[in-house]
């Protein structure tokens, strides 16, 4: 079985502190985590690394299935 990988897109919170959000696998679901009690703020760059990361999550838990 090959190890859960997790991905990191970075972000800001409403106060424009630098913050990540994570995105990992566990079993067959995709699991988002934002900074904790906060409110992600997401430049289009950070999106589309947001993007990436759960195509690449969902590609990963569908081989667990």
């Amino acid at each position: 079985m090959e190890p859960t990988k997790q991905w990191h897109v970075s972000c800001r919170d409403v106060a424009g502190r630098r913050r990540d959000m994570a995105v990992f696998v566990n079993q067959e679901n995709v699991v988002l985590i934002a900074p904790p009690g906060e409110t992600a703020v997401l430049s289009p760059l950070e999106v589309g690394r947001l993007r990436a990361a759960l195509r690449d999550a969902i590609v990963q838990a569908a081989t667990l299935e």
